[in-house]
């Protein structure tokens, strides 16, 4: 008695990557989507059957990687202003429409062909780094100041903002770190100390990133706050709900994330 014969066929997704640095989806492309044809961030996480935060936290991470925003946010009018995608979020969306296209033509090609051979045909999937720190930022390494033990990288991300690194010589060589050279920075929510204009103090810290708050999300304990820095690059810090009402933070209020040179974690493209 012989078996039935099995129907293989080859499936397949399109994934973006910025330099090794995950970038997204179908999923976050339909949420590109969603803002555009419904002007709402709230409206568009609700299509998603995602959170709020959960669809900002998207936007943030896909602004920081595309090195310029690809939503931004309306002012004024009768609904009390909204949500868009900026014509560089719009081009986006329609190209990777076109190439999700393609790749499906291109998948189903290759599945026709892998009939009967399917035991032999390898799947080799590539690996993509993922990271718990809330802020990650492609730059280009701008400066090397070579110590005995540590050497002080400085990367320069998108709208020129600079940000300072300590770490060991021994892992500069590693990276392949040189001025030119593409790298990214990770730097966890919670080594950022926020500070505003009206707090007169010197500090230490190498790197003060300044923009507006753009966004609170109060928590039972601590408090999220989304400082969005010229370019469109966002700056997340975790602080005290306690430290929020201290510093009269609200939107729109000018401040400044400050986080030590030996916080920050730097990587390069596999």
């Amino acid at each position: 008695m012989t078996s039935k014969e099995k129907t293989i066929a080859l499936h397949g997704s399109v994934w973006m990557t910025v330099d090794g640095e995950n970038f997204g989806g179908k999923g976050r492309i339909a949420l590109l989507a969603q803002i555009a044809g419904c002007g709402s961030i709230t409206q568009a996480a609700k299509a998603m059957k995602m959170s709020y935060k959960a669809a900002w936290d998207a936007i943030d991470s896909m602004n920081n990687l595309a090195g310029e925003p690809l939503v931004e946010r309306l002012t004024g009018g009768k609904g009390g202003g909204g949500t868009r995608l900026t014509q560089r979020g719009q081009r986006l969306v329609d190209n990777f429409h076109i190439i999700e296209q393609e790749h499906r033509d291109f998948i189903r090609q290759l599945s026709q062909q892998a009939d009967g051979i399917a035991d032999d045909f390898l799947l080799i999937k590539k690996m993509n780094m993922k990271t718990s720190a809330r802020n990650h930022y492609l730059g280009k390494v701008t400066h090397i100041r070579l110590g005995a033990v540590n050497d002080e990288i400085e990367l320069t991300i998108a709208g020129g903002q600079k940000i300072v690194a300590v770490i060991t010589h021994e892992s500069t060589e590693e990276l392949g770190l040189q001025p030119g050279a593409e790298a990214f920075a990770l730097i966890k929510s919670s080594s950022i100390i926020v500070m505003t204009e009206n707090q007169n103090a010197r500090l230490s810290a190498r790197n003060q990133l300044s923009g507006i708050v753009t966004r609170i999300q109060p928590g039972a304990v601590n408090t999220e706050i989304i400082i969005t820095m010229d370019g469109g690059s966002t700056l997340a810090a975790i602080i005290t709900n306690e430290s929020c009402t201290a510093l009269g933070l609200q939107t729109g209020t000018a401040a400044t994330g400050i986080f030590k040179a030996s916080s920050v974690i730097l990587g390069v493209p596999a």
